[in-house]
């Protein structure tokens, strides 16, 4: 990957995202501001929110809410996570709908402690979380009415095979949620230096435009419904992350147990300075 997009040649392959997530999901869930409900993803404190908790569930309240748009059908609407972690956001939206879930990570750590919370909530019968790759979706998984990724999609090593995949995953009228990091407007050293210190401390290969992605999904039979920009929900750079930043930044974050931390702290720049987005992105299969 460049850093002005995907150019066909990923940065980190499958085994090596795998092996980031089997490293430092226990630390994330033990240790991670969002542990406390499983979740991995960054809190968005956006309009009605006021509790931390509430911040880390926002996006899932938001996914909530496409289902609930959805045409009714015979029998339960059938919800994939692609790159369900640990299945937090799975077993929220199944503890509050009438739906079945399917979660698919590459991590078998994570598909360990997905079924351990799983069992936990009772919602064995509804929810099961696979390992798999979601550029490469075992046959065996029924179709989808609405399939989402957070913050899964950036790691893609070929964004235009997960287009594919969900293409061929999301029936006809579904709907596909994509809530990531897009890139911006990048320009000078300073701003380059530290978006690429955030794509190797996450393992990330597909950090694109969002016009990049719309043309994407596009191509894989799929129309934008809506884009929201969730920026100005995110939590801002503390003194702690601007020290870290400035004084570990050199190391070489995609060989280092710091990295995760190191590329946070660079993300907290990049939003804070406007070169990079997150979004929520719905599209709705053609």
């Amino acid at each position: 990957m460049r850093l002005g997009g995907w150019r066909g040649v990923a940065r980190f392959d499958t085994a090596q995202v795998r092996e980031y997530y089997d490293r430092h999901t226990s630390t994330f869930v033990a240790f991670g501001r969002g542990g406390s409900v499983g979740a991995i993803h960054r809190p968005v404190w956006g309009p009605g929110v006021d509790s931390r908790e509430g911040a880390f569930h926002y996006v899932d309240d938001r996914i909530a809410e496409v289902v609930q748009r959805m045409p009714p059908t015979d029998g339960q609407l059938h919800v994939v996570d692609l790159g369900c972690g640990v299945g937090a956001s799975l077993c929220y939206l199944a503890a509050r709908l009438p739906i079945r879930g399917t979660g698919v990570t590459l991590s078998p750590v994570q598909v360990r402690l997905a079924a351990e919370r799983v069992r936990a909530a009772g919602l064995s019968e509804r929810v099961v979380c696979i390992e798999a790759s979601f550029d490469d979706l075992p046959p065996a998984i029924p179709p989808a009415d609405l399939a989402y990724a957070i913050e899964s999609f950036a790691h893609a090593p070929a964004p235009e095979r997960f287009f594919a995949e969900c293409g061929r995953l999301v029936k006809p009228g579904g709907g596909l949620v994509i809530c990531d990091d897009f890139k911006r407007a990048v320009t000078g050293r300073r701003a380059q230096r530290t978006v690429d210190r955030f794509a190797r401390g996450w393992h990330l290969n597909s950090l694109l435009q969002p016009d990049h992605v719309r043309a994407l999904a596009t191509a894989a039979g799929f129309t934008l419904e809506s884009r929201t920009d969730l920026s100005p929900f995110l939590e801002r750079p503390a003194f702690r992350d601007r020290l870290v930043d400035a004084t570990l930044g050199w190391l070489p974050l995609d060989r280092t147990p710091l990295g995760p931390v190191l590329g946070g702290t660079a993300l907290l720049t990049c939003v804070a300075n406007g070169w990079t987005g997150y979004e929520l992105v719905v599209f709705r299969r053609g």
